[in-house]
């Protein structure tokens, strides 16, 4: 079971990877913006779990964009496994 900790460090971690993707420079703007939101969400008060389904969707959508570079893809793919492994506790 994880502790309220280990997700908090986990979200930290996301939040993180989601930055670093914002930060890219390889990143289409509209994908910036996308990941700013959803970092947004990630902080936001309401129940993790509708958090974590809001993101993970936004990142599923993302990802199918066939002119995603592989990187970028691998990036938001990364990502979507942190998320799932809160969703999954």
């Amino acid at each position: 079971m994880i502790t309220l900790n280990m997700t908090e460090e986990k979200l930290k971690e996301i939040i993180d990877a989601l930055s670093e993707l914002g930060n890219d420079s390889a990143v289409p703007k509209n994908v910036k913006n996308k990941v700013n939101q959803m970092i947004n969400i990630l902080e936001d008060d309401s129940e993790l779990s509708i958090r974590v389904n809001k993101v993970l969707n936004e990142l599923d959508e993302i990802a199918d964009d066939t002119n995603m570079q592989a990187y970028t893809r691998i990036q938001i793919l990364n990502i979507v496994s942190l998320l799932e492994t809160i969703q999954t506790s």
